[in-house]
């Protein structure tokens, strides 16, 4: 894996300028306490993880997205907050849990996590297993876990008496894996959380590499396009002659050519052609990923569809893509045409001058935890996460739950013991800010 700082894209004097004075690398009298509760709670918070992981919550199992739910909000109850479930069957989804207690001091704090995973019901992989630091199971690691770091973070700044005094929300949406249409609808609420918040925290997993802790500032878009093209159906004998034309997989072809020539290579830009169907008589069902060809090898193809996705870290560099890909689409073969449509996701979390401070109060916590500095993470080490629906309105930081891999494969796991250390940054970290032990926030 290949990892860079990202210090040069936000201004190097403006950061180490920000930075002078500003380490806090001791732990204090409350922070000490808040260490020693979360150790001697920290089986009680792997129980937790253990529970919502053998609940099975693929996005389309309502049912069991809304039993994680129940749990995490019997969680956030007995924290004090005020808990909502918001039910989004009109968009097909099963709903998100928020909690809130919005009162308290000037630093308001949006908390977010989801309770669904890739794993539908039908999965083989169902179940939490131990082996001894290493958990695995569906969701383990995205992002069972870090659910679990959320509430335990909480009750740990409860425990020395100073939740009361923070504005938090908690937001766990029921469909991250998968998300519900309309967006204006599926992420109206987490939008306006964070247009609420001066800080949102997420909880997908922490990254270690090279025995280096490392910090996500920012987080690439995730949105898709679908490639139509048709040509002339034909006896293939005849294909290339100025009456039949090139057929349309040749035509596909040379556009798939065309974006890999002439689109690729930007630094962070990325898209993938996820799949293609092509011949006499397609079928294809874009929500469902699936389709159905027919064809024969004397006759050209009359139709192809292909759907792939597209990650950018800025809104500039899609629209910049965009408008190469619709150029090349545009330029046809003979006897064939060709469109393409895009669909917006996931925004991109761009990496700013107010998600670099938090990262440098951060990296004072871990310091202070007893291991090193944190560096900007390459956001092209990372997918799309709901964090980037609300990073235009509030500085932000993700990546705050525990270490793990194999996300979204039957593969995945956490390692137990960074659940306490995933903990303790969180409480750590929610603590100095909500005293301002942070550099500011970006004007």
């Amino acid at each position: 894996m290949r990892f860079q700082c990202l210090t040069s894209a936000i201004g190097v004097g403006v950061l180490l300028a920000a930075s002078a004075g500003a380490t806090e690398t001791a732990l204090n009298d409350d922070e000490q306490r808040m260490i020693e509760w979360i150790d001697a709670n920290a089986e009680r918070a792997i129980a937790l993880v253990e529970e919502t992981v053998n609940i099975s919550s693929g996005t389309m199992n309502h049912e069991g997205v809304r039993d994680v739910g129940v749990v995490m909000r019997r969680e956030l109850d007995e924290i004090g907050l005020d808990t909502e479930w918001l039910d989004m069957q009109e968009g097909n989804r099963a709903g998100h849990l928020f909690g809130r207690k919005e009162s308290g001091g000037a630093k308001r704090f949006l908390l977010i996590g989801h309770l669904d995973t890739v794993f539908e019901a039908d999965d083989a992989f169902q179940a939490f297993e131990r082996d001894g630091n290493i958990a695995s199971g569906p969701g383990v690691e995205d992002m069972k876990g870090g659910n679990v770091v959320i509430v335990y973070a909480l009750k740990a700044l409860a425990e020395i008496g100073v939740l009361d005094d923070i504005p938090v929300v908690v937001a766990y949406t029921g469909d991250e894996e998968k998300t519900g249409a309309p967006l204006a609808v599926a992420r109206k609420d987490l939008i306006e959380a964070g247009e609420w918040a001066d800080i949102v925290l997420g909880f997908e997993s922490a990254m270690t590499f090279d025995d280096a802790d490392w910090a996500t500032i920012a987080r690439r878009s995730s949105s898709s396009w679908k490639l139509e093209v048709t040509g002339l159906q034909a006896h293939s004998s005849g294909i290339f002659k100025a009456e039949f034309g090139a057929g349309a997989i040749n035509e596909a072809a040379r556009i798939l050519n065309g974006f890999y020539d002439e689109v690729r290579g930007e630094e962070h830009l990325t898209f993938n052609a996820g799949t293609i169907q092509g011949g006499t008589d397609v079928e294809y069902d874009d929500q469902q990923n699936r389709g159905t060809t027919f064809g024969k090898v004397n006759v050209i193809p009359s139709r192809v569809i292909v759907h792939g996705g597209m990650r950018t870290l800025t809104r500039e560099q899609l629209d910049r893509a965009r408008v190469a890909m619709r150029r090349i689409v545009a330029d046809n073969l003979p006897h064939t045409s060709a469109t393409i449509s895009f669909e917006d996701r996931y925004p991109p979390m761009a990496p700013t001058s107010g998600n670099r401070r938090l990262q440098i109060t951060l990296s004072d916590v871990n310091e202070a935890l007893g291991r090193g500095p944190m560096r900007a993470l390459d956001p092209s080490e990372r997918g799309a996460a709901d964090i980037s629906f609300v990073a235009p309105y509030a500085d932000g930081l993700a990546g705050m739950g525990p270490l793990g891999e194999g996300g979204h494969t039957p593969n995945e796991t956490i390692e137990l013991d960074s659940m306490a250390l995933a903990i303790k940054r969180a409480a750590i970290l929610i603590y100095r800010l909500s005293r301002g032990q942070d550099v500011g926030r970006e004007g």
